[in-house]
């Protein structure tokens, strides 16, 4: 069996005896993604999300539904230990849920562990020990450079190394929580010494988020051909950028407090399981460009290392709640337009004998797509603030404005098989204090 091997929870006739999955845009009886919810005035508890539900599976595990080691992996506060089970567990459990769930015969000791969606508080799903945000956005990183360095956008090593940094893993909140506008020093170029005020360039950046499932020993690298087994799955990512903050401060370091006062995560992780229908081939590179060195490079990752997935920027201004209007669509574009699959991203993190723990989270940095209706931050769709976008309430924008909500979504599609999605990542800013 493959990691990109389909079976029976995957079929696309199967359904639910939880009437609002069938034909739920994200949350089908084909997915059963991993968050953390408190259902009530209950703590904490590890979920799957089945239509407009939330099945609670430490009350599953309590009822003896799972095996010993199921059971104990759904019984903390975290979905860390979920994460990091082997394979043939992951598998053996999704089996099962699915069968839960799709069953009729199970409902009714299962129905009383259902609560409602809207009745929960939804938490980031796993206890984020370090977080490492990418670049592997090439039209991103394009029209980034293409700012700063028309001549020459990408520096000479971006082909070669999958660049990243290391951000702040404290400062990341769910989807919902509300995002404080940053205060830094920023200075303009006709100024003589920088200010400290709140950053007058706030954006947005599409991401997806790469969780780590099982972990590797210290000093030992992850070879490529091996990645699959550490990856756990996906999640939405909003990583806030202070633009003006992130020009003055970036040299010789690079991003930092530009990019740490917060970053929105959708409190859903879609397993690497239930993405095996939409695995698809790693689009070629461009002609003259390198191959990736020995190290970074696998047959069956460049035939199944990239994913069906459309992704989306919705912004509703406060303006535009008050008036009842809905959101505006800012942007669409495939996760296709990553330079290198996830699985490259992880045997790098890990090529120099970084420890990998559960529960790690990974950021692609910017998906954009190559036309303006994909770009993945204003950054990129006023062009730098010089050619701000007209929303249908008549309000300009080149950069996020308190009261805006930016609205993150994503859906994954594969012929014959159901569509899936990961679920909102969302949140309103919030004046500097």
């Amino acid at each position: 069996m493959t990691w990109w091997t389909t079976d029976e929870t995957h079929d696309p006739a199967r359904t639910s005896w939880v009437e609002s999955a069938n034909g739920h845009e994200d949350f089908p009886v084909q997915n059963l993604p991993f968050g953390l919810f408190s259902p009530f005035d209950r703590g904490e508890r590890v979920g799957v999300a089945i239509g407009d539900a939330i099945l609670d599976l430490r009350a599953c595990a309590d009822a003896g539904f799972f095996n010993d080691i199921i059971a104990s992996a759904c019984s903390g506060s975290s979905v860390n230990a979920l994460l990091g089970l082997p394979a043939l567990q992951k598998r053996a459990l999704r089996r099962r849920l699915s069968e839960l769930l799709s069953d009729s015969d199970y409902r009714p000791g299962i129905e009383n562990k259902l609560f409602p969606s809207s009745d929960c508080i939804l938490h980031v799903p796993a206890r984020i020990g370090d977080y490492t945000d990418f670049y592997v956005g090439i039209h991103h990183a394009n029209n980034i450079g293409r700012l700063f360095r028309p001549d020459n956008p990408l520096l000479p090593n971006y082909k070669y190394v999958p660049i990243g940094y290391h951000g702040r893993a404290s400062s990341i909140r769910a989807s919902d929580v509300p995002v404080r506008r940053p205060r830094g020093q920023r200075k303009l170029p006709d100024q003589e010494s920088p200010v400290y005020e709140p950053t007058a360039r706030l954006d947005y950046e599409l991401e997806l988020g790469v969780w780590i499932g099982a972990g590797n020993k210290l000093g030992d690298p992850v070879e490529i051909g091996s990645a699959h087994r550490h990856f756990a799955g996906l999640s939405l990512l909003n990583d806030w950028s202070a633009r003006d903050i992130q020009a003055w401060e970036y040299q010789p370091l690079g991003p930092f407090l530009a990019k740490n006062f917060a970053s929105t995560i959708s409190p859903w992780i879609v397993t690497a399981e239930a993405l095996a229908p939409y695995r698809i081939a790693q689009p070629p590179r461009p002609a003259g460009d390198p191959a990736p060195l020995p190290y970074l490079l696998d047959e069956a990752d460049q035939a199944h290392g990239a994913f069906a997935i459309t992704l989306e920027t919705w912004i509703r201004t406060a303006a535009m709640r008050a008036a009842g209007q809905p959101a505006h669509r800012l942007s669409t574009g495939p996760a296709t337009s990553m330079y290198w699959t996830v699985h490259q991203i992880l045997t790098h993190h890990a090529s120099n004998g970084c420890n990998l723990k559960p529960g790690d989270l990974l950021g692609t940095g910017t998906i954009s797509a190559p036309e303006r209706e994909g770009f993945g931050s204003m950054l990129e769709i006023s062009d730098g603030g010089k050619h701000p976008m007209i929303l249908p309430s008549g309000e300009q924008r080149c950069f996020v404005e308190d009261g805006d909500e930016v609205i993150m979504k994503a859906s994954a599609h594969a012929p014959g098989f159901a569509a899936i999605g990961l679920g909102s990542c969302q949140a309103i800013v919030l004046p500097a204090s």
